[in-house]
């Protein structure tokens, strides 16, 4: 008997160029490919990693990258520029900005430095159309706030991803028609509040990611993630929005399609 094709389901924001992967990318997109995983979007977070990020991207149907500073390294990498990012943008495969945005947990000394830089990244997003990929940590006001004025300025699209903040942003970031992406945090036994979050949303602005090589999902939680298990958390999102697996990843996969227009639909 044939074993039936895997459900099509996508990875909306991974690590592939990390240490952890070395030399382990052909085998590590078998396995996703065989888990289902036909697309993935892996995220450059220091601009001048970007040309290994890239040939990532080009050296595998079905893996698309976005780049930006990642706000925890803002104060040692050098500012980047509205025309730095639309540049990279003419790329086939770059997708996204960012990821950009706030933390506090750790960064909270570089605050100042991290807001312009996501007002830079915000700018390069509505030049280029092409949607913003934030990262928030114990930075709910700061991160509304800035959203919602810069978005009063002129619209851009944005993914909360690996959302894991309070419901004020969630309400915030809905209001503005962005997205909220679902990581292997939300799979988690202790992590009630924040399903409860997500239940709240629409499902037709929920995207689903690993962040790996961070956030295994159970079984593997403590362990090295990777895209293929963004299957783990996506069944953790079907039981929360009470549709089958096969539905929860094909409108995840939609919802993808219409956020991350340049990779829709497409291996290329």
């Amino acid at each position: 008997m044939t074993q039936a094709a895997p459900t099509p389901i996508v990875d909306s924001h991974c690590h592939l160029d990390f240490p952890d992967f070395d030399g382990e990318h052909d085998a590590l997109i078998a396995r996703a490919r065989q888990a289902g995983v036909t697309r993935m979007v892996t995220i450059c977070t220091r601009l001048r990693l970007e040309p290994q990020v890239r040939a990532l991207a080009e050296a595998h149907d079905g893996v698309f990258y976005a780049a930006g500073t990642h706000p925890m390294s803002v104060a040692d990498e050098p500012m980047a520029s509205v025309d730095d990012l639309t540049r990279l943008a003419e790329h086939p495969k770059f997708v996204g900005i960012g990821e950009t945005g706030l933390d506090y947990h750790y960064t909270a000394e570089s605050a100042g430095r991290q807001q312009e830089s996501l007002r830079i990244h915000i700018e390069a997003a509505r030049r280029t159309r092409l949607p913003l990929i934030i990262h928030a940590r114990d930075a709910d006001a700061d991160m509304a706030r800035i959203l919602t004025e810069e978005y009063r300025a002129g619209a851009y699209d944005c993914v909360m991803h690996c959302f894991s903040s309070g419901a004020e942003l969630a309400r915030a970031a809905l209001d503005l028609g962005f997205y909220l992406s679902m990581s292997g945090i939300a799979a988690f036994p202790r992590s009630g509040d924040l399903r409860t979050i997500f239940a709240a949303a629409p499902l037709d602005r929920i995207l689903v990611e690993t962040d790996s090589p961070y956030l295994a999902p159970p079984p593997h939680r403590g362990k090295r993630n990777e895209p293929g298990y963004v299957t783990r958390t996506a069944a953790v999102g079907a039981d929360l929005f009470g549709v089958d697996y096969a539905e929860f990843a094909h409108r995840t996969s939609a919802n993808f399609d219409r956020l991350f227009w340049k990779a829709a639909g497409g291996a290329a």
